[in-house]
């Protein structure tokens, strides 16, 4: 597994990332460090938290996902050269007021939310830090329209920026990246690094899949012509894609215990629309017919796009790290490609 640069960075990262945001909700932490060390072994050297993680999101585990890998970070101080760490600022708490009062996101919630990350995390440098979601108004999480009577913008991008490049003047953040943006948002952070001489957007962290493609409707463009890399998350559909819901559906009673059966909240999100299911069970169907598993399927599609830099995968156990990691290397052929273009073509992004 070869690694690649991230955007324009120079950062080296590994094309599949571990995303840890299960750590502290459904796995506990005996269990999250064996899946950091089988990370490891086998050349996953990108790992991805958040400040507002574990999720869902709620009090009790805010915070809790960092605390879980500064603790392996203490007991293996020597490993810690070896892994590109990356973290998250929340955007406006937006009704989670245990992240911060106040709707905005000001320069010293930034810096005070890195501080604290660096104390949870046990380390002196988050290698790459991005701004979790945009301080200003933008549909994102499913909301599919900008409505500019909702903008309640309190810092412009420029002082966030700045913010940024002062955490990188100081040493506590090497990179700088951003997560559920728009084409907007991005030309306009690479615009003023460029012309004030901050801290260049490494990447974007932005959904991707089967089920959610809109990447490929203006983002891909703006993002191969100004350097920035795509990591794509939930490359399964929190587990729509992995096809454990196609006999029964997400809310029977003997659903598999995953992210949309076991909470609400999640099905209350883009994932629990009524047209993603079937559309997932049309993919899960197609991988079948030519003799691959749903989730093989799936990864391998975000594997070998060439608009993602790294896939973010997610894993409460070492048997489903190690099939995610398995089908690496895997080439689609073009014939099962356009088929899978075909039920787009009808079905669109249900997930979006």
């Amino acid at each position: 597994m070869q690694q690649v640069e991230l955007g324009r960075s120079g950062l080296q990262v590994s094309p599949i990332c571990l995303g840890t945001m299960t750590f502290g909700e459904q796995v506990n932490e005996a269990d999250s460090h064996r899946i950091l060390d089988r990370a490891l072994e086998r050349g996953v050297n990108f790992w991805d938290t958040a400040e507002m993680y574990a999720v869902p999101a709620r009090a009790a585990t805010y915070g809790a996902t960092e605390t879980i890998l500064g603790n392996w970070i203490k007991a293996n101080p020597a490993k810690r050269s070896q892994v590109v760490l990356a973290s998250k600022v929340a955007g406006p708490s937006r009704g989670m007021p245990w992240i911060r009062e106040g709707g905005g996101m000001t320069a010293a919630d930034i810096t005070a939310s890195c501080e604290a990350s660096l104390r949870r995390l046990q380390t002196d440098v988050i290698d790459l830090y991005q701004i979790h979601w945009p301080e200003r108004h933008v549909p994102s999480f499913g909301a599919l329209y900008y409505e500019p009577a909702k903008e309640k913008s309190e810092t412009p991008i420029r002082a966030q920026l700045e913010t940024l490049a002062k955490l990188v003047q100081q040493g506590k953040i090497r990179h700088v990246g951003l997560s559920n943006e728009t084409p907007y948002g991005v030309h306009e952070f690479v615009r003023l690094a460029e012309e004030l001489g901050l801290p260049r957007v490494a990447s974007v962290q932005n959904p991707y899949s089967l089920l959610n493609r809109s990447w490929e409707n203006g983002m891909d463009e703006s993002c191969h012509r100004l350097g920035v890399g795509l990591l794509a998350y939930s490359p399964l559909g929190v587990g729509l894609l992995s096809g454990k819901y196609d006999p029964m559906g997400t809310e029977a009673p003997d659903a598999p215990q995953g992210r949309i059966a076991k909470y609400e909240s999640v099905r209350k999100q883009r994932w629990g629309r009524p047209e993603v299911l079937p559309t997932a069970r049309l993919y899960n169907a197609l991988a079948r017919e030519n003799g691959l598993t749903p989730t093989q399927m799936a990864l391998a599609f975000c594997y070998t796009k060439w608009q993602v830099a790294s896939t973010i995968i997610g894993a409460t156990s070492l048997a489903q790290l190690d099939e995610n990691l398995d089908i690496w290397g895997r080439q689609l052929p073009a014939e099962l490609l356009a088929k899978i273009d075909a039920i787009r073509w009808l079905h669109r992004d249900p997930a979006q």
